[in-house]
């Protein structure tokens, strides 16, 4: 039996390659504002964000996401983020994959 490919993106804030399932996509909307996407499927411009708190810390303080998208991006919005990547790491941790 012929083994399915799994499909891979790349962590917008290391550069590293990571399995679609284990990332968080986060979405530009057509009104100019971030948001995080669960589904994977909202509408607009996506990235993905590996389940690494750190590197998300890191990236308030690079303003990653706003020279990706090229908006202003609130700080809450970071703290979202980390608070979201963070329990789904602890959930993949504990259930094993997340989706």
């Amino acid at each position: 039996m012929k083994q399915r490919k799994i499909p891979m993106r790349k962590d917008l804030l290391t550069g590293e390659m990571h399995p679609k399932k284990e990332m968080v996509r986060i979405v530009k909307t057509a009104e100019e504002s971030v948001a995080i996407d669960p589904t994977g499927k909202a509408s607009g411009r996506g990235a993905y964000v590996a389940l690494d708190p750190e590197a998300v810390k890191a990236a308030k303080g690079k303003q990653l996401i706003e020279k990706a998208f090229s908006i202003k991006v609130p700080a809450t919005f970071y703290d979202e983020l980390f608070a979201y990547v963070d329990h789904q790491k602890a959930r993949q941790e504990l259930f094993g994959t997340k989706r």
